[in-house]
């Protein structure tokens, strides 16, 4: 397995992220999406896990599987929320046991249950530390370029990631839709004399339908690029919305890498139409 620090200091990256299915139709799925993706030979993918043990479960065992059947190069996502220190460091210990050495560190959303207890780690940070102390993993972390929905200032924000980043081999952003966010973040973290790499993440929107949630999820969409698609539906429907979805995400992609991004990240959502599509436009083809 490739440590993704080691890759990012050769060439950009291009990867890829998928969530655990959580039933017989969702597996079929996610083992159609990784076949069609494989080909197209990913720096890395990631995998997400949203806390639990039967959430914890779901994450092992498809990193384990990648690893040991696939020429995936996995990366599993941690998280502190509703975890107690001693859980965490058996996680990590079974990671390194199965020679998992990428890991996302990540604080986490409270848990959806009100009894769940709140974990003894409540940073990123504070994750980065204890799995340095326990392994040599390559390990990245989230950064948000509208910054972090429960952050109380853009400024400690941005002070608070460049500690997290310092911390960390690279960091992956949340989805967003123009050059100039991106750009901005990271010319922030410059400021603060941080050049750890910064992976930006990319989600194509593919239906005027998912605007709203995209907002709920701390990226809303830009008027211009919601006018583009209004545009796109009124002469052609909802493909047409669709296509013009797909553009939107290959003309941003384009201009990362000319900007000099270290690699582009795909929340694939465990489909693969619209990756492997922006993929052959840019002819992303790692191997």
């Amino acid at each position: 397995m490739t440590r993704i620090a080691e890759l990012l200091e050769s060439s950009q990256t291009v990867s890829f992220e998928f969530f655990p299915p959580k039933s017989e139709s969702e597996a079929i799925t996610l083992e159609a999406t990784i076949r069609e993706l494989e080909p197209l030979a990913p720096s890395f993918v990631s995998v997400t896990y949203r806390g639990g043990a039967e959430s914890r479960q779901r994450t092992y065992d498809l990193v384990s599987m990648m690893e040991k059947e696939t020429t995936l190069n996995p990366m599993a996502h941690l998280i502190c929320v509703a975890h107690s220190r001693a859980e965490l460091e058996e996680i990590l210990h079974q990671y390194q046991e199965e020679n998992i050495v990428n890991l996302m560190a990540l604080g986490g959303d409270p848990p959806d249950d009100p009894s769940a207890a709140p974990g003894e780690l409540n940073y990123a940070s504070e994750l980065v530390e204890l799995a340095r102390s326990i392994g040599e993993f390559s390990i990245g972390v989230a950064a948000h370029p509208a910054g972090h929905p429960r952050s109380p200032s853009m400024k400690e924000d941005r002070d608070y990631l460049a500690t997290k980043l310092q911390a960390a081999d690279f960091g992956v952003t949340q989805f967003f839709f123009s050059l100039e966010e991106y750009l901005s973040l990271v010319n922030d973290l410059a400021d603060r004399s941080v050049t750890t790499p910064l992976l930006p993440g990319i989600m194509p929107v593919t239906s005027l339908a998912s605007v709203p949630r995209m907002a709920t999820m701390g990226a809303p969409v830009p008027p211009w690029a919601i006018e583009r698609l209004e545009k796109a539906e009124l002469l052609g429907g909802p493909e047409s919305v669709r296509r013009e979805g797909i553009l939107l995400a290959t003309e941003l992609c384009a201009a990362l890498l000319e900007a000099g991004a270290p690699g582009l990240h795909f929340y694939t959502l465990n489909r693969s139409l619209a990756t492997r599509e922006i993929a052959e436009a840019l002819q992303l083809r790692q191997g």
